[in-house]
């Protein structure tokens, strides 16, 4: 792996692990699902408008088609919609936490479901992960966490593993970029609809707000994905996967710098378990692979 993909994974990791402290701020002022699909609206267009310019097509295969209405759905929507509504109650850096044990999640249904073989290095990983997860979790109900945001959070790590073991390999054939843009459009219609018949729309305007917004719309909604997809193509997608066992620590670390929430030893070390347990699940794929 050449210093520019690890820069670029690096990069990937930092963006990525920001958004939930972004997402923080932006559901301090303004209704969560219309928000999200304002979001995603702005992102989408853009990334279908650059992707148009660069000469790419809207002609997907019917495996590329099936990716992007499912991710859309699954990922754009009910992911990243359970967990900005879940913000509204709950710290960003428990909800990052939360969404950082999804390749645990991958590995494990990988392994139980698909029959994919697991080294003992991964199986070590996985019950390193649940362990990182009871410890960091023990400290946080003690100390008073709201329930609803938590399970729903857990419902939408669910659903992003979904998608992701649902779409393996769908989005090979080019457009990348197009596939990109045209997932956050569907996951703007689907959270437009949740909105409709779920929610009464605010916003109370702030430039938080609007920094935050715009952050969260160019830089983990449309800037994060192009460099995932770079690295992908760069080191393959086993090898990229691996860059998520810094999530953990990015998430956590951001939300203290950034709102001040709280770190206790506790949490450090149920963090610093997951990763560990992520590292050791990315790498025993990678062997096997």
């Amino acid at each position: 792996m050449d210093i520019r993909a690890i820069l670029g994974g690096l990069a990937f990791a930092f963006m990525w692990s920001s958004a939930f402290s972004s997402a923080r701020i932006i559901v301090a002022d303004a209704s969560p699902l219309m928000a999200l699909s304002a979001r995603y609206l702005i992102s989408g267009l853009l990334g279908v408008g650059i992707a148009l310019a660069l000469g790419q097509s809207w002609r997907l295969t019917p495996a590329q088609w099936r990716a992007t209405i499912i991710f859309g759905i699954l990922q754009n929507a009910v992911y990243l919609g359970l967990n900005f509504i879940a913000m509204q109650t709950i710290q960003a850096s428990l909800a990052a936490i939360i969404a950082s044990t999804m390749p645990l999640l991958v590995g494990l249904a990988t392994w139980l479901i698909l029959g994919e073989k697991l080294r003992p290095l991964g199986l070590g990983g996985l019950v390193a992960g649940v362990i990182g997860v009871i410890v960091i979790m023990s400290a946080r109900i003690s100390g008073g966490v709201d329930m609803t945001g938590l399970l729903l959070c857990g419902i939408g790590v669910v659903a992003l593993s979904a998608a992701t073991l649902l779409v393996r390999g769908a989005t090979s054939g080019g457009n990348f970029l197009m596939v990109v843009g045209l997932q956050m459009l569907v996951g703007c219609v689907a959270l437009t609809i949740a909105m409709v018949v779920f929610e009464t729309p605010y916003i109370n305007p702030s430039w938080q707000l609007a920094a935050a917004f715009a952050y969260t719309s160019l830089v983990p909604g449309l800037l994060a994905t192009v460099v995932w997809f770079w690295l992908v193509n760069r080191i393959g997608a086993t090898r990229a996967a691996t860059f998520h066992f810094l999530n953990p620590f990015f998430g956590v670390a951001i939300a203290w710098l950034l709102l001040g929430e709280p770190l206790g030893v506790q949490d450090a070390i149920g963090v610093a378990i997951i990763a560990i347990g992520i590292l050791a699940v990315q790498i025993s794929r990678q062997r096997t692979a």
